[in-house]
């Protein structure tokens, strides 16, 4: 069997045609479908309507595109505009969160209700959660009008993580951030202005902190690396201003806190986990 015969036979049967389904598709016999499937090569024009018919390249005819299912969709982000691209990754991440739960029969119920971002049907919450917990990893997912977020953690089944993470007296100290008031008000103010340098004048007009409470807390946002100070000089004096670094260090962080504090519950997921989770 010639590789374009064996090819079109392989995605032919993946699509459920029959020879005479797909010879009726492309305009030829029976008889010629079958004859490229026990060896002939389909002459040069007709070989464009095959890969339509069948939704394949050309080059996966001749077996030239063995290339992983990640590095093509790799590329076809990498055509799409960036709202449409982060809207086809999510679906994909929304399909992973449904396949790695290991039920094939629950495949077609999880994915037709969720659409184009929200939920089909009159649920009482907007807020839909998804959790998986095994030995081998974690995959949490949230799902709401406004706020899609998706978690994936791969890990070894015979080792902990634990290691890997700095001392918990650093893992204290990034907490300790978010748990001072009026630090946490000061971060979620200038994460509304991303793009500029925020004088200290400013945030304290919207946020109601004194001149010394605003320095004293970016101060430790700047030694935490969350934001970065910049002095600028003036004809009267220097003034210090302040922006939000752009790896945005902080969203992933208030999501998952927002989780918690609602006391989020899952409305499907798996927790089969045996390992401990440190």
């Amino acid at each position: 069997m010639s590789v374009i015969g064996e090819k079109t036979k392989q995605y032919r049967t993946e699509k459920g045609y029959t020879q005479e389904q797909l010879g009726r598709i492309i305009g030829v016999t029976t008889q010629a479908v079958s004859k490229w499937e026990r060896g002939s090569t389909p002459d040069a024009e007709i070989i464009p309507h095959i890969a339509q018919a069948l939704g394949v390249s050309i080059d996966t005819l001749y077996g030239r595109e063995e290339q992983s299912y990640s590095v093509q969709l790799a590329r076809k982000l990498c055509g799409m505009p960036h709202k449409e691209a982060y809207e086809y990754a999510f679906e994909i991440c929304w399909a992973i969160q449904v396949g790695l739960l290991g039920d094939a029969s629950a495949v077609d119920l999880f994915m037709n209700s969720y659409v184009n971002g929200s939920f089909t049907g009159n649920e009482k919450t907007t807020d839909h959660f998804a959790r998986l917990v095994h030995d081998c990893g974690l995959a949490f997912t949230r799902m709401s009008p406004e706020l899609d977020h998706f978690f994936l953690m791969r890990e070894n089944e015979d080792k902990s993580i634990l290691p890997q993470l700095e001392e918990l007296s650093e893992l204290q100290k990034v907490f300790a951030l978010f748990s001072d008031k009026k630090l946490l008000k000061i971060l979620c103010y200038i994460h509304t202005l991303p793009h500029m340098p925020v004088a200290t004048s400013l945030i304290c007009k919207n946020t109601g902190f004194t001149e010394a409470e605003v320095e004293k807390c970016m101060k430790r946002l700047c030694e935490s690396g969350i934001v970065i100070h910049t002095a600028i000089a003036t004809a009267e004096v220097e003034i210090n201003s302040y922006r939000v670094r752009a790896e945005g260090y902080a969203v992933p962080l208030l999501c998952f806190a927002d989780e918690i504090a609602k006391k989020a519950r899952p409305f499907f997921g798996a927790f089969e986990r045996k390992k401990p989770f440190l």
